[in-house]
Order: C-alpha cells, then sequence, then structure tokens
C-alpha cells in the first residue's frame, strides 16, 4: 500500500513540477534559486501529507495553494530580504525585445509587496477567479478585488509607457 502512495505521488510530482517551478518563478520575481526551494518545499510537504491529499477533488490546485503559502510564510522571516543576483540566466532563443520585455515585468513585480505578487500570480497567470483567490489566501473577495486593482495600478506606474516600447519590435 505505501509503494502504491509512493508511486501515485511521484507521478504527480514529475506532472506538476514545472508549472510549480513557473508559478514560484514568478513569485519570487525570476529568483530561480528560491523558486527551486519553494517547490522542493512544496512538494515535501505534499508528500508527507499525500493519502490524505490524494483524497482532495484536485490535488494540483491544492499543490498551488501550498506553494503560495510557503511562499508568504518565507517572506515573513527575516533571511527573506536577500537579494538575488542581478543578472537573470539565458533563456535560449529569445527575440531580444522579449528578454527585455521580460526583465522589465520581473523587475517590476519585484517591486511590489510578497502579497500584491501572490494576487496578481493566482488572478492573472494562473487565471483563477476572485472566491478561489480570496480561500488560498485567506482573506474576503472584496479585498482580493482591491488588491489587484492597487497592484496592476503599481505596476503600471512602475512600468509608465515604456512598455509599449519594449513590445513592438
Amino acid at each position: 500500500m505505501k509503494r502504491r502512495y509512493e508511486e501515485e505521488f511521484m507521478a504527480f510530482a514529475a506532472a506538476r513540477s514545472a508549472p510549480l517551478f513557473r508559478s514560484a518563478c514568478l513569485l519570487t520575481s525570476g529568483d530561480v534559486h528560491l523558486a527551486e526551494d519553494l517547490v522542493q518545499d512544496t512538494l515535501g510537504r505534499m508528500y508527507a501529507n499525500w493519502r490524505r491529499i490524494a483524497q482532495v477533488d484536485d490535488p494540483a490546485a491544492y499543490t498551488h495553494t501550498v506553494l503560495v503559502r510557503t511562499y508568504l510564510s518565507y517572506r515573513r522571516r527575516r533571511s527573506s530580504s536577500e537579494q538575488p543576483s542581478g543578472t537573470l540566466p539565458d533563456s535560449g532563443a529569445v527575440t531580444e525585445y522579449d528578454a527585455t520585455l521580460r526583465v522589465t515585468l520581473l523587475d517590476a513585480l519585484g517591486r511590489l509587496s510578497a502579497r500584491d505578487r501572490a494576487v496578481l500570480l493566482l488572478r492573472y497567470w494562473e487565471d483563477r477567479s476572485v472566491e478561489q483567490t480570496a480561500a488560498i489566501l485567506q482573506v474576503r473577495p472584496g479585498a482580493v478585488r482591491n488588491q489587484s486593482m492597487r497592484a496592476l495600478a503599481r505596476i503600471r506606474d512602475l512600468l509608465g509607457h515604456d512598455l509599449m516600447e519594449l513590445v513592438s519590435p
């Protein structure tokens, strides 16, 4: 029985690692090392409780909830004020505009609070509803709406009109 649960978890972890990593990268503003740590911590927590979690209706959604809560918990620690390197790794065949746009967006996300980044990630990257986002963050739906409006306004202020120059080739 234990072996069956281990095999189920290994298949689940293999299938969900890449989406979790992408979400973690966005949460951490491109800090791939912290993103890897968050994914490993999340999967470790999932493994420890897999028998119970395997019974949940949507384990993938639950895993993303655990990831966001792990990130927010990390940000509350004193050690989270360490700054990642200023250079991003090469991403392969990306046009100059795409790379500049990504760096600009990641920089703008990095200037937001951890909570604002979490709201934007859940609402717009993972395409979750206001109610789902509120449940994950344990706040009221009205707070999610207000926070996402403020976070988007802050992103617009940070990016200014320069973003349009980066989008058009």
